[in-house]
């Protein structure tokens, strides 16, 4: 491995064609200028200055590696610009639902990165039984879950208002069995689904299963069949309610941090404000 100082002393040297010129620009003695340029020379088992020159020049090994040497100069400097600034070396991590990745919650990450330049927001998207199994297990700093009811340990919490939706252009009837459009397996609204149906004695059956908000309502507003999901979600899209089944009770949607002080509480704040909102 080359000793970027002796490198250095080498590219000096050749640049300004003598050793004492080269020895006042790095701010040393002659003596410790050529001693340097000699450990890089046994180093490599080859002279790169021809000392006897006037003004010095480079040999032929010292020609060959001259631009080599102002790459790696290059490179290391570069380097240590980039480490001096410490902008995205602390992680904060984060767990969410997709839904409630909104563009009012981009804004608080953004204001947030904007007066915590060290920090780098790492945004995991899933569903909250998942979200909130890691968070227990110390792999996020914040979650935002939805549950049927909040822990003790819970920061802050909301209601969700969630409903039954079919298609704008639904047939008058679905007939029996009911088609749904699910959530995968493990998801609180897939859940919901099956045990209100049920309960009520309905037949059904999972017509279309989506791993995400958006794709699921897709499905709805295709047709494909009704669904439950949270009112809120539902704003502009081409689905109306599902009169026949009525109303749902609300979930909860709750935020867990480990700290309370920091970036880590000011987020958590940040983000509860957010949920307010959104549930007026």
């Amino acid at each position: 491995m080359l000793d970027p100082r002796l490198l250095r002393a080498f590219v000096t040297i050749a640049d300004d064609g003598g050793f004492t010129l080269a020895a006042e620009r790095l701010h040393m003695t002659q003596s410790t200028i050529s001693q340097q340029l000699g450990r890089l020379e046994d180093a490599l088992g080859h002279l790169l200055i021809d000392r006897a020159a006037r003004p010095v020049r480079p040999t032929a090994a010292g020609e060959r590696l001259l631009g080599h040497a102002r790459r790696i100069l290059i490179l290391q400097a570069e380097a240590e610009t980039l480490l001096s600034d410490a902008a995205g070396t602390a992680s904060l991590r984060i767990g969410m639902p997709d839904d409630l990745f909104t563009p009012a919650m981009g804004q608080v990450f953004r204001g947030v990165r904007e007066r915590h330049r060290e920090l780098r927001l790492d945004v995991t998207i899933g569903l909250s039984r998942d979200l909130a199994g890691r968070f227990h297990a110390g792999e996020f700093d914040i979650i935002v879950v939805k549950e049927e009811a909040p822990t003790a340990d819970h920061r802050a919490t909301f209601a969700e208002p969630i409903g039954w939706f079919e298609s704008t252009h639904a047939p008058a009837s679905w007939g029996d069995p009911l088609p749904l459009v699910a959530f995968p397996a493990g998801g609180l609204y897939r859940d919901a689904m099956f045990e209100r149906l049920e309960r009520e004695r309905m037949g059904w059956y999972v017509a279309f299963t989506g791993s995400s908000l958006a794709s699921v309502l897709q499905a709805v507003e295709t047709g494909l069949g009704i669904t439950l999901i949270p009112v809120a979600a539902t704003a502009g899209r081409g689905v109306r309610p599902y009169p026949s089944l009525g109303q749902e009770q609300a979930m909860a949607v709750s935020v867990y941090a480990w700290e309370e002080t920091g970036p880590i509480a000011e987020l958590t704040e940040l983000i509860s404000g957010v949920l307010a909102q959104r549930r007026g």
